[in-house]
């Protein structure tokens, strides 16, 4: 069994709280090893190895700090079998998945590679009478990222490769659930070069946290999470006058249109809804069909499909989707599933009783299906989190867009159409942050930036791309004039252009 540590000033350290949380491989539903649960004097360790490293740090030349990105981007895919095979052990996600994951964060390693040319301000000559004036953007200081157990590789490097090389020094709490990709991350960041205590990792739970928004070295905070979390740790960090961007949860609507190429839509949202388990902030939980017939022929579609579906170890290579990351939370399903049943949805496939042979105590959850759900049903409005699909019947576009648009998250939304027009009118109606075309998981690629609306984020702040620096790096304006000595007069009134 594992025991996992924390990463402090470039050196895994045992935890001392004396407090630990199993972590399990959920394939066979057995405990693989423990994680330790940091008190606030292990996180005020972090920070100080954080804040010990800032200042050497911050003064290197950008592109000294981009060197250090570019060795570790080579470093993560000459690991990234070992990194994936870790991280499905303990989240439960098929190896390919796991792969897929661990690219679209290596790929914001390599935005953050271009941080030379990201960090460069604007400049302007003779704004005034012998007068010019520039900008710069400089780092926080300690910066820290908490992180979600359904993405142990991808989140983390969207934080701390943008915070570290815009000059930032960063402590990392990721989650208790799946520790062992995080602490690699950060073993291979000081063997790219990073100097210790560039990058902490501390372990915990709530105490960790609330440690991190109290304490009064760190600058900023990104995190990931459920939506009532991702509003406490707004509430509670911008309260203690830090930056923060909070990322919630989400119930990602697909408006299939009458005219929409059905084999194209069922295909793309088996994919969407069921892929890693459904334990994505991004994954299809809700298909609303439009016109009269589309369900029917929709659900005609997916019926085989969902048979089709392999559910298997995280390890196996014929696997569509693994396990769920824990018995709690395949339970939690479950209970939703029940709810839907309760409330009158009709439950056309129930993935509740999957037994697999030889994995019998692992947390599987078959593809499941429900019909004729509604806008008022729990169910519906809440965030199941799991393997769970459900099809809303609309008459019109426009109840389409409206129940999407009117629902508390608006992280993403896609619309499947062969109409341009119509596509172009959704885009630009869906109050929501993220739009797929044709386009089932409209995640945006690493130089653009990542965020939702509503409950699903909270701050001004996107995640990577250019508001990534953004949120890392506070802007200074500089006017600046160099008078040829001969003496001036006082001028009382404010400076104006003349």
């Amino acid at each position: 069994m594992i025991t996992h540590q924390h990463f402090i000033n470039g050196e895994s350290v045992d935890g001392i709280s004396g407090k630990f949380s199993d972590v399990y491989n959920p394939s066979l539903g057995e405990v693989s090893g423990q994680v330790p649960l940091a008190d606030a004097s292990e996180v005020d360790s972090a920070v100080a190895a954080a804040v010990a490293a800032f200042p050497a740090w911050s003064a290197l030349n950008p592109q000294v700090r981009a060197r250090v990105m570019f060795n570790f981007k080579d470093l993560l895919e000459q690991h990234k079998t070992e990194l994936a095979e870790l991280l499905s052990s303990e989240h439960g996600k098929v190896i390919d998945d796991a792969h897929g994951e661990l690219q679209r964060g290596i790929d914001v390693v390599e935005f953050a590679c271009g941080i030379p040319h990201l960090l460069k301000g604007e400049y302007s000559v003779g704004a005034g009478p012998e007068i010019d004036m520039y900008s710069m953007r400089q780092p926080l200081g300690v910066v820290a990222g908490i992180t979600p157990f359904n993405f142990p590789g991808m989140i983390p490097m969207w934080m701390f490769p943008v915070a570290t090389a815009c000059g930032n020094t960063f402590v990392l709490k990721p989650a208790e659930k799946d520790p062992g990709v995080p602490h690699r991350l950060a073993e291979l960041f000081v063997e790219a070069g990073a100097p210790a205590g560039v990058l902490n990792v501390i372990n915990g739970v709530k105490t960790a946290v609330d440690a991190i928004l109290d304490h009064p070295d760190i600058g900023a905070i990104s995190f990931v999470g459920s939506s009532d979390i991702a509003q406490y740790v707004y509430g509670r960090g911008t309260g203690n006058g830090k930056r923060v961007q909070a990322m919630g949860g989400a119930k990602n609507h697909a408006i299939v249109m009458p005219d929409a190429n059905l084999d194209q839509a069922a295909a793309d949202i088996i994919g969407a809804a069921y892929g890693s388990a459904g334990e994505r902030c991004m994954a299809i939980s809700v298909a609303a069909a439009v016109g009269e017939g589309t369900a029917d022929a929709l659900i005609e579609k997916l019926l085989p499909q969902i048979s089709a579906l392999k559910v298997g170890a995280s390890n196996d290579p014929d696997a569509d989707y693994g396990p769920v990351v824990t018995a709690e939370h395949k339970q939690r399903i479950c209970d939703y599933i029940a709810l839907g049943v309760e409330e009158g949805a009709e439950l056309v496939v129930d993935g509740r009783d999957l037994v697999l042979p030889d994995y019998d105590k692992g947390f599987f959850i078959g593809p499941t299906l429900f019909d004729n759900v509604t806008a008022g049903m729990r169910s519906y409005q809440d965030e199941i989190f799991g393997p769970v699909l459900q099809i809303v019947r609309c008459d019109t576009l426009n109840e389409g867009l409206e129940l999407a648009s009117q629902h508390q998250y608006g992280n993403g939304v896609a619309i499947f159409t062969g109409n341009g027009k119509a596509a172009r009118e959704f885009a630009v109606r869906a109050d929501i942050g993220m739009v797929g075309i044709n386009v089932p998981i409209p995640v945006p690629l690493a130089y653009h930036s990542f965020g939702g609306w509503k409950r699903s984020a909270f701050g001004g702040f996107n995640q990577h791309g250019t508001e990534g620096v953004r949120f890392y790096t506070k802007l200074k304006t500089v006017t600046q004039r160099w008078p040829d000595g001969a003496a001036g007069t006082a001028d009382f009134s404010l400076p104006v252009l003349k």
